[in-house]
């Protein structure tokens, strides 16, 4: 039993009335039953903040896990193991991936940190040994605490160890490290705990809540603010709470709204005209809106602020959006699971590790990416199938062969084709013998009587060729 549970009750037996001890029963519904209230005791209820974590665990919950190992020949993708199929296909038996990474988000960002508890048939060993994760199941993070075992208590002087209360039967448990999935926000001064954004901005977020509060007021008086009454006389104290009373009912409330009001005579009532433009709430209600998506990392787009975003502009911060802030938490997920879920053998010996698939989070129209297919496939990048399985087609025969131009050549054959080209060229050119006239070659006998009579004709056919081209 808690600090809580006893304080309920001492009070129940101080005032001889029953009181639920279940650590069910809330700390807000008994002071309310109590009679005391507490003002913004639900932060969630400020629009800003509840759109902040809406879209952080929906955008996390949206992208799939990956189970890739390492190989000499590249990354492919292993036969799924137990955990992989956890990650993939349910977590647990009464929760579906979609559901249980957005809870898990959302207590992450609420609470400032997130736990998972890791149920396991044999424990984990670094080297060897069998490890089986049978599920994971949440842990509502205002029902655990961090103990730093400083004496060794349980069992290891200086370790951590996570104590969960659970709410419904009341039973406590202790975890150790390996046991459990933490995952904390970056806002943290130790790296072991992490503080939540409605911790860091407090007095932000309640100035947001009390602003919506005071609209929420104004619309349940009709939209009436404050008046003055001027009367004559003198009345006592009843007499003039009767009074305020009558004319109360009469003129606020949103059921009252355009109706007449009656005005005894003597009296006079003025309203106070304060103007919402006048004390610059719209800007100063935006301008806490704005705070408090920056502390979360969200861009003005997302929560509706479109003043000055265009569509490109709205593109650009979607991108933004996922490299500054998602890339953080991302990370922070796979470093945690490939830990925790991952034996050393699996991780370092074969290579093996589970990823987010952020893809997911760029996705374009139809046309951007059939461009991006053609492009992959045209330049040897991606297989036509593997093109086709993203587009949930299935495989086509001849798909699974790397295609490329054919004008293409290998970097460290460029050149070469000019030192073919120019050894044809020299090939071409080489000078031909030839063919020797028997009249032109000499007889030994005949002597140069032989050179004189092959040459006559040649001269005679040379001058004739004269004549012929004066003419």
């Amino acid at each position: 039993m808690n600090v809580w549970q006893k304080f309920k009750g001492w009070i129940a037996k101080k005032m001889n009335f029953t009181v639920e001890t279940s650590p069910a029963m809330k700390e807000e519904s008994f002071l309310e039953w109590l009679g005391v209230k507490r003002k913004n005791k639900d932060v969630m209820a400020e629009v800003t903040y509840f759109t902040c974590l809406k879209m952080m665990s929906e955008t996390l919950a949206k992208i799939p896990w990956k189970y890739y190992q390492k190989t000499e020949k590249g990354i492919i993708e292993p036969e799924l193991s137990d955990v992989a199929k956890l990650l993939k296909n349910r977590p647990n038996p009464f929760m579906t991936p979609t559901a249980f990474w957005n809870a898990v988000e959302m207590n992450r960002n609420h609470f400032g940190n997130a736990y998972v508890y890791v149920r396991s048939k044999f424990k984990r060993k670094k080297y060897g040994g069998e490890y089986k994760v049978m599920d994971l199941w949440i842990m509502p993070s205002n029902c655990v605490q961090i103990v730093v075992d400083d004496e060794g208590y349980f069992g290891g002087r200086g370790k951590i160890w996570y104590v969960y209360n659970d709410k419904y039967s009341g039973q406590q448990y202790v975890f150790g490290t390996d046991e459990v999935l933490h995952f904390k926000t970056s806002h943290s001064l130790d790296g072991i705990t992490g503080l939540p954004v409605q911790a860091i901005l407090k007095t932000t977020v309640e100035g947001a809540a009390a602003s919506q509060d005071y609209l929420n007021s104004l619309y349940e008086s009709g939209l009436t603010g404050k008046a003055t009454l001027e009367y004559t006389g003198d009345l006592n104290k009843d007499l003039k709470e009767k009074l305020v009373q009558a004319f109360e009912e009469f003129g606020s409330g949103a059921k009252n709204a355009g109706k007449i009001i009656p005005v005894p005579l003597g009296m006079k009532l003025t309203p106070l005209d304060i103007k919402l433009s006048d004390s610059q709430f719209i800007e100063l209600k935006k301008y806490s809106a704005l705070q408090i998506a920056a502390a979360f990392g969200i861009k003005p787009n997302q929560i509706n602020d479109y003043t000055k975003s265009s569509y490109n502009n709205s593109e650009m911060q979607q991108l933004s959006f996922l490299t500054d802030t998602m890339l953080f938490v991302l990370k922070q997920y796979e470093e945690e699971v490939n830990y925790k879920l991952l034996t050393d053998e699996e991780a370092f010996s074969e290579g093996k590790y589970y990823k987010l698939n952020e893809k997911v989070l760029l996705r374009t129209d139809s046309k951007t990416q059939m461009e991006i297919f053609a492009t992959g496939v045209q330049n040897g990048i991606q297989k036509v199938n593997e093109c086709r399985r993203k587009l949930d087609l299935m495989d086509a025969e001849g798909g699974d062969q790397l295609i490329v131009n054919g004008n293409y050549i290998p970097i460290t054959e460029v050149g070469k084709q000019y030192e073919k080209a120019g050894n044809a060229q020299q090939q071409s050119v080489l000078p031909i013998q030839p063919e020797t006239d028997q009249k032109t070659q000499k007889d030994p006998e005949e002597g140069d009587q032989a050179d004189t009579t092959g040459t006559e004709p040649d001269e005679k056919e040379s001058q004739e060729g004269g004549e012929n081209d004066e003419e």
